[in-house]
């Protein structure tokens, strides 16, 4: 569906930059008022309640994001995304994450060949697997059973499994499953983390998951080959066969790395990172630490979603009209950051995996033809759990900046605690949050108001709330692995539709590569100064400077260092 228009120069996106200014003269106070407007402004699927009603958004601004939505061709592109064309054009890939949680007996293709029978042979690989480990059939090389796992990988083979994990340690029946194990998640190529992930473990009871798709991956490797000295140290090489499994394509590094083949999960290039928690990357920790059954209904949570983001009207359609919703957000009310929000401390890693999935894809110069784009795109995603977030940046969103919020509840809290005596529930108290806090950003509180509460005159534009501010309200039943199957897939394809409808490509990511090359060059320097006692040279005057500096205070860091490992 690739096109050299950009969607800045069809009427819709025309018509709803002129709209604005319609909008900017009503308030959500009179809005809100319009109970036929806001009866209208919900979607429901599976027990997930979508309120859109506080959003700066009139009926008719609906139909012509619908009418956008049509001019970008964003029914046409979803469909070839579930048929595996090759949408991923600067990658020449197809985006086929939803294969990854599609059951047995589902087609998905990707080069006219049904991946579903691939996906499968590579859970049932992982259930075997995780299963042995699980039930003491695979022991240490000392003969103990494996009962902490630690996975190293970073951005999307990290941040995805750890949100899922988070969210699962306080689910009762995730409880039960994962009784007497550990898992930790190694990312950050700071030695302080490593020495946080080994802390309290015994080399003989630890299996190491090396997540890395090409196993080049430099800050990834960098940790494997640690916690491979780790292992080694105590146990002898030969124990790496035991302790250490991959997730990665190339078998000939793994191999080499001294990890066995036969113990490598594979994925494919039709995944990208930050959608490859459904994949063996999030499905093999989480299967060790939860056991394959409480994973899989997290997989078929997820594969609910992709269904009803298929085949919904988008009258209905939870991603699509989050999706539509944020691109009017950002391109015509010019709001550039979003607020996540979730009312439950099991989701607190909800947020930063958000913020790479969205920012990783979405934020883009160009359109997918690569011609430059005369609007922004993206969000700037952060957020912290209620009501934490509450004591900490709310104090913005209410009287600073505008930020589109997005609250997310649950029902059914995973721990719930009743204190007799108590006005409500310690639930009962955070969903109070929940509620209120939208309103008091939609409505807001007048000076009138305040001077007939008789606040003191000098403090009335200092307790003035100008309200007017938008957000959603996304109420979960509850938040088991289903749940929170569901709640990944409506965000992943959210994201998705705004760059259908923005027209760019939300799944390559080039704006990591400049980094990494010019980290590699610093690596070189680093190595040149520290061993041979040669100059920097190559670069800048600030970077020179700084090296220098560098190099001069840590003079202390042996040329050539015998093994040290973390010591907690």
């Amino acid at each position: 569906m690739a096109s050299s228009t950009l969607i800045c120069d069809t009427e819709p996106w025309k018509d709803l930059k002129a709209h604005v200014e319609d909008i900017k003269k009503v308030h959500l106070r009179d809005l809100m008022a319009d109970t036929e407007r806001c009866m209208s402004m919900t979607a429901e699927f599976d027990g997930n309640l979508l309120d859109y009603s506080r959003q700066r958004a009139t009926l008719d601004t609906l139909k012509k994001l619908s009418a956008l939505a049509e001019a970008a061709h964003l029914k046409q592109k979803i469909d070839l995304m579930f048929k595996g064309e090759k949408i991923n054009s600067t990658e020449n890939r197809s985006v086929l994450h939803v294969a990854l949680r599609a059951p047995r007996d589902a087609v998905v293709n990707s080069d006219g060949k049904n991946v579903v029978p691939d996906v499968w042979n590579v859970l049932d690989k992982i259930q075997n697997f995780s299963e042995r480990v699980r039930n003491g059939t695979w022991v240490g090389a000392t003969g103990k059973p494996l009962k902490d796992v630690i996975a190293i990988g970073i951005g999307g083979s990290f941040l995805g499994p750890l949100f899922v994990h988070t969210a699962l340690q306080t689910d009762p029946e995730a409880i039960k499953y994962a009784s007497g194990r550990q898992l930790r998640f190694l990312a950050n190529v700071d030695p302080i983390d490593v020495a946080r992930n080994i802390s309290g473990l015994n080399p003989e009871t630890t299996l190491v998951v090396v997540v890395s798709k090409t196993f080049t991956t430099a800050e990834t490797m960098l940790n494997a080959r640690t916690l491979r000295e780790w292992i080694s140290s105590a146990l002898g090489p030969q124990a790496v066969a035991k302790h250490m499994v991959a997730v990665s394509t190339n078998l000939t590094l793994v191999e080499k790395f001294g990890i066995d083949p036969a113990n490598a999960f594979a994925f494919w290039d039709w995944v990208g990172g930050r959608y490859s928690v459904c994949s063996a990357v999030g499905v093999l920790p989480l299967s060790l630490q939860y056991g394959f059954s409480v994973v899989e209904k997290f997989l078929k949570g997820a594969w609910s979603i992709d269904q009803h983001f298929y085949s919904a009207p988008f009258e209905t359609n939870i991603p699509v009209l989050l999706g539509l919703l944020s691109v009017w957000n950002v391109s015509f009310l010019g709001y550039p950051a979003r607020a996540i929000l979730p009312y439950s401390q099991a989701l607190e890693k909800f947020a930063p995996h958000i913020q790479q999935v969205s920012m990783e894809s979405n934020g883009k110069g160009v359109s997918i033809d690569g011609v430059p784009l005369p609007y922004e795109t993206g969000e700037i995603d952060f957020g912290e759990p209620g009501t934490n977030g509450q004591h900490s940046f709310y104090q913005l969103i209410h009287q600073g900046r505008v930020i589109p919020c997005d609250f997310i509840g649950v029902v059914k809290s995973q721990q719930p605690v009743y204190l007799q005596g108590e006005v409500v529930s310690n639930h009962d108290e955070l969903m109070s949050n929940f509620f209120a806090q939208p309103d008091a950003l939609a409505y807001g509180k007048t000076p009138e108001q305040l001077l007939m509460e008789n606040v003191p005159e000098h403090l009335v534009s200092h307790k003035t709330f100008t309200g007017n501010r938008p957000s959603i309200s996304l109420l979960l039943p509850s938040l088991n692995a289903y749940n929170i199957g569901q709640l990944l897939a409506i965000y992943e394809h959210r994201i998705a539709v705004e760059g259908f409808i923005w027209g760019i490509n939300s799944f390559d990511q080039w704006g990591v590569e400049l980094g990494k090359s010019l980290a590699s060059q610093v690596r070189k320097q680093l190595h040149a100064s520290r061993r041979k006692g040669e100059s920097i040279q190559g670069f800048n005057f600030s970077t020179t400077t700084l090296l220098s500096k560098y190099l001069k205070a840590s003079s202390d860091v042996p040329s050539d260092p015998s093994t040290v490992l973390p010591k907690m």
